[in-house]
């Protein structure tokens, strides 16, 4: 199991930002949940003579020019997805429901946008099109594992917390870090989601923004 991980000062710092309050709490990612991300990123890698070798999940190590079967160094895919959110960060298409679903739970929970987004100068920009799509949230950049963001995130708030992320990397930080949390792995794209195995920390897996809400909205019955 992955030690619990000590958010960032800047992490510390958004999160300080944030009004106090006492209703239940919902902490959302972005990519791939709420924003597509996948069918964005195979378009960006077509236009630079690459492609995903499998549909599993993750970019380091499944990434490869279009005529080898060879991944790219580690540092070239972090050079491509910075490449990738600076060119396609303002124009990501919102994932079915997403919008609807989110608004109508904000009745009831709070909802937090927890999203690690290389670049300071890309949170405006994305914070400007979630708005487009009517999701005025307050949004939370972080950086590596979201462990230690989602338990600051959930200091002095009462239970039910729901973490609602697509990477199996930071629903095991989560559950390091803060295993009382409801944890609901959402990934839109069908090929990438099949090929998952669900953990034992994971209370649902999904693509479906409406199984999502009735799945959170039967927890405060």
């Amino acid at each position: 199991m992955p030690e619990p991980i000590v958010p960032s000062r800047e992490v510390l710092n958004q999160i300080a930002a944030l009004p106090l309050s006492q209703r239940p709490l919902i902490i959302c990612d972005v990519d791939e949940v709420v924003l597509h991300l996948i069918r964005h990123m195979e378009t960006y890698l077509q236009g630079q003579g690459l492609r995903f070798l499998t549909a599993d999940y993750r970019l380091t190590g499944n990434i490869a020019r279009q005529d080898e079967q060879t991944p790219l160094a580690a540092d070239t895919v972090r050079r491509h997805i910075q490449a990738f959110f600076d060119a396609e960060n303002h124009r990501q298409d919102l994932v079915e429901g997403a919008n609807h679903a989110l608004l109508a739970l904000s009745a009831a929970w709070d909802v937090v946008f927890l999203t690690n987004l290389p670049g300071a100068h890309n949170k405006p920009v994305r914070e400007r099109l979630l708005a487009s799509y009517g999701l005025s949230f307050p949004v939370v950049t972080n950086s590596g594992p979201k462990g230690g963001a989602v338990a600051a995130l959930s200091a002095g708030r009462p239970d039910p917390v729901v973490f609602i992320d697509d990477s199996p990397a930071n629903h095991s930080s989560v559950n390091a870090s803060l295993p009382s949390a409801i944890q609901i792995q959402f990934i839109a794209d069908d090929r990438f989601r099949a090929r998952l195995s669900q953990q034992d920390h994971i209370d649902l897996v999904t693509g479906d923004w409406h199984q999502t809400a009735s799945f959170i909205e039967g927890m405060l019955r």
